[in-house]
């Protein structure tokens, strides 16, 4: 397993040969709070993982052992002018789109509280791994803002606009076994698992056509909110990237030959 480091903040791990990469979020004194300094490192870490074509999975983890991320960084924010912040947004936004943006699958793994800007970077991931301590909510309103890195659109895409709206409106947080009966998370594990867990389902995934899973996310994405006949034209888009690739050939080759797949990437 080799490790890069993005800042001061961002840890990025190679696993599974170099194809799952894992994009640990490592500012445990301040339990994950997302300053400027570790918003610019998310988006760098992100832009290199995309540009990468050896990476097929991403995982987004903490290496708090009580948090996931507790959201913007107040501290830093109580010290802003109103230039100040108004300079700050692209950078800020730049860390919660370049986890949404990742043309790989990517996987959230998620214990402790993941609040704020911490449950959006994990709303802006494909699945969201919890273990039975996370804590998740978007209680932005009570500090007089709102979900700002993607929470109003995101978190109704999962629950519905009414569940959103009582979830934003009301400021509550969600323990996991509510969170996952609501569809906040997808899969709830034992104290501790998540990350393994993500990991493995991360290397399931990778195991697959590198070419296929970024031709299926960008129809998935593409797709949302669509009338059906136009989704069925992203859908098809999609498909005849995948139809004369490589990656299409090597894929029939091996089933008939019943062997494992070498993928080629193209």
């Amino acid at each position: 397993m080799s490790e890069e480091r993005y800042g001061e903040f961002v840890l990025v791990r190679r696993h599974a040969d170099g194809h799952v990469a894992e994009l640990a979020l490592d500012r445990p004194k301040a339990m994950n709070a997302v300053s400027s300094g570790m918003a610019r490192a998310i988006g760098a870490a992100c832009a290199a993982l995309g540009a990468d074509p050896q990476v097929r999975a991403v995982v987004l983890t903490s290496t708090h052992e009580r948090a996931f991320c507790v959201g913007a960084d107040l501290k830093e924010r109580n010290s802003f002018t109103d230039a100040d912040m108004l300079r700050q947004r692209p950078v800020s936004r730049g860390a919660y789109t370049g986890v949404l943006e990742l043309p790989v699958p990517t996987v959230a793994a998620v214990h402790g509280f993941a609040l704020g800007g911490g449950f959006e970077l994990a709303l802006s991931c494909d699945v969201i791994v919890a273990d039975r301590t996370a804590v998740v909510g978007l209680p932005e309103v009570s500090v007089g803002v709102i979900p700002g890195g993607g929470g109003t659109q995101l978190l109704p895409r999962r629950v519905g606009a009414a569940r959103a709206a009582e979830l934003i409106f009301s400021a509550r947080r969600v323990a996991a076994a509510e969170a996952r009966e609501l569809g906040l998370v997808d899969q709830l594990v034992a104290e501790r698992q998540d990350r393994d867990e993500a990991l493995a389902l991360a290397a399931r995934i990778a195991a697959n056509s590198p070419v296929g899973l970024r031709a299926a996310k960008r129809a998935l994405r593409l797709g949302q909110g669509l009338d059906l006949r136009s989704g069925l034209e992203i859908e098809d888009a999609a498909w005849r990237t995948v139809a004369f690739s490589g990656d299409r050939a090597e894929g029939v080759a091996a089933f008939n030959a019943k062997r494992q797949p070498q993928w080629p990437g193209e």
